[in-house]
């Protein structure tokens, strides 16, 4: 089995694990996984075949990065990417306040670029109009279900996503049984069909890519924004049509609840960074509001 490693010197102190928490669906996601070592492993599917990656932090700028599979080498070349060394944030420059305090406090997570477009996409689907639990756990059910064993000295369980065929031919009674509604999985199923054109995302401009996955049946505004700020490492791309984000930056920036056309008023002046600010307000709990709505219930489509 082929095996690779490289230490990656970044350019400035990072937060490894953090950095690259947005790609982790779940505690019990099977395609990563933090260990009490504190090592982040990923497993993903590149052109060059499956691949396993431990990137394990060594210094505030240093971190020594193993794989394992076909897709060793290919993955080695990529973790600079994954790592946040391609988010550029020199032409932020919010004011004093509450922004920018918030956005010192958080200087060493940086926009990971997971570069596969398909392996965000597809968990980002599952999470339409649904509690985050009854995505994670679809997510869970059908990589190990459809997935296959992550190459290398992987923690136990874990696995490599379908490609892009796998999930095309995911049967009807499969996605039902892992709780996903016929609407969803005709959205993955679409999603997979032009998964070639799609991956041309990660080599757009990240607004380019956002419109790019919106030509997917059922994928709308909200589903390529998420998308877009794990695969393509997008600072500006903000989620539309989240069911608390507008009343969490509301309170935030203005001290009241708003909707989404307010959301947007209010990060104008970022253009640019906007889900740079939504993450530092995010992480350090300063869009944190009282809690007022009910809770989402919990919907079991395989009820019905």
């Amino acid at each position: 089995m082929q095996h690779e490693q490289v230490d990656v010197v970044l350019s400035r102190p990072t937060d490894v694990v953090r950095t690259l928490a947005p790609l982790r669906h779940g505690a019990y996601d099977p395609a990563h996984q933090v260990t009490p070592d504190g090592a982040a492993w990923r497993a993903t599917r590149l052109t060059s075949g499956p691949a396993t990656l431990r990137l394990h932090q060594r210094g505030p700028r240093s971190v020594h990065v193993e794989a394992w599979g076909d897709g060793a080498a290919e993955a080695l070349t990529l973790a600079p990417a994954l790592l946040g060394e391609h988010d550029d944030d020199a032409s932020f420059a919010p004011p004093p306040g509450l922004v920018r305090d918030a956005w010192r406090r958080t200087a060493h997570v940086r926009m990971t670029r997971g570069g596969r477009v398909l392996e965000q996409l597809v968990p980002a689907i599952l999470e339409q109009r649904v509690i985050t639990r009854t995505a994670t756990d679809a997510w869970r059910r059908l990589v190990r279900a459809h997935g296959t064993p992550a190459p290398g000295p992987a923690p136990e369980g874990m696995c490599v996503p379908p490609a892009a065929d796998a999930w095309a031919r995911v049967p009807t009674w499969d996605f039902h049984r892992a709780g996903v509604d016929p609407r969803r999985a005709r959205t993955v199923v679409a999603a997979a069909r032009l998964a070639h054109r799609l991956e041309q995302a990660s080599r757009m401009p990240p607004s380019a890519g956002r419109a790019l996955l919106m030509h997917v049946p059922g994928v709308g505004p909200w589903t390529a924004a998420e998308t877009a700020q794990r695969a393509l490492g997008d600072p500006d791309a903000v989620s539309v049509g989240d069911f608390h984000l507008p009343h969490q930056i509301g309170w935030a920036l203005a001290g009241r609840r708003t909707d989404d056309a307010g959301m947007l008023e209010l990060l104008a002046p970022y253009a640019g960074h906007r889900h740079r600010v939504i993450r530092a307000l995010l992480l350090t709990g300063a869009a944190r509001e009282p809690r007022r709505a009910h809770r989402l219930a919990i919907e079991d489509h395989r009820a019905r």
